[in-house]
C-alpha cells in the first residue's frame, strides 16, 4: 500500500512556514499602523432637521413629518463668511458639500406663494439686506455647480437680520409659529434669515 510513497516530491515545508511568518507580519503591521493614525474629523459633518422638531425620535408608525432638511454644516474659523467665503449676490449651496435637500411632505405657501410636495435642493443668493432663497427640482448634485436657474421651482426674498452673537456652524432649523405655521430659518456667523411659511 505504502510501496510508492517514497517517491512521492518532497514538500518544503519550512518554506510555507517562512512565507506565512512574514504574511502574518505584514498583516499586523499594517493593522497596528492603521489603527494608529489619527482619526480624522469630518470639516463639514451631514445633519437633518425635521418638522415637527423632535419628529425622527417621536413619531408613532403612519405619521408623516411636514418637512424635512438635509445638508452640511460648514464652520467659520476665524473666517470672514458673507461677502468673503460666500460671495455677495453668486448662487450658494446652503450648506457645504454635496447641495441642500429639502422636503415637503404635502403642499406649503411660502411668500405668499405655492411650492407642491417634494424635494428640492435649497439654494441662496445672499446680499446684505436680503437673501434670496431658491427651491430648484434638481437634486442629488455637488454643491452649486451645476445650478440651473430653469429648474427652479420656487423664488422668494427674505430679509435678513444681524444677531449680536457669532453663530460658528451653519445652521438651518424649523421652527414651529402656529398653528400649521412654522419658520425655516437660516443662520451662521451674524446673519439670521427667517423664512415663514404654511401648510
Amino acid at each position: 500500500m505504502f510501496s510508492n510513497f517514497h517517491k512521492l516530491p518532497a514538500v518544503n515545508f519550512t518554506c510555507y512556514m517562512n512565507k506565512s511568518y512574514i504574511l502574518g507580519l505584514l498583516l499586523a503591521f499594517s493593522v497596528s499602523f492603521t489603527f494608529a493614525q489619527k482619526p480624522t474629523s469630518v470639516k463639514s459633518p451631514l445633519d437633518i432637521s425635521y418638522l415637527p422638531v423632535n419628529f425622527a425620535h417621536d413619531h408613532k408608525p403612519g405619521e408623516k413629518a411636514i418637512a424635512k432638511v438635509i445638508y452640511s454644516r460648514p464652520s467659520k474659523n476665524d473666517r470672514e463668511i458673507f461677502g468673503g467665503l460666500v460671495p455677495w449676490g453668486k448662487v450658494w449651496r446652503a450648506g457645504a458639500n454635496g447641495s441642500t435637500e429639502i422636503k415637503f411632505y404635502q403642499d406649503v405657501q411660502l411668500a405668499d406663494q405655492s411650492l407642491k410636495a417634494g424635494t428640492y435642493s435649497l439654494f441662496v443668493i445672499p446680499n446684505e439686506k436680503e437673501w434670496t432663497v431658491i427651491f430648484n427640482t434638481d437634486v442629488d448634485y455637488w454643491g452649486a455647480y451645476s445650478y440651473n436657474e430653469k429648474n427652479d421651482a420656487l423664488r422668494i426674498n427674505v430679509p435678513v437680520k444681524n444677531s449680536d452673537s457669532v453663530a460658528e456652524t451653519f445652521t438651518i432649523q424649523f421652527k414651529p409659529s402656529e398653528k400649521n405655521k412654522a419658520n425655516l430659518v437660516m443662520f451662521w456667523d451674524k446673519a439670521i434669515a427667517d423664512i415663514p411659511f404654511n401648510y
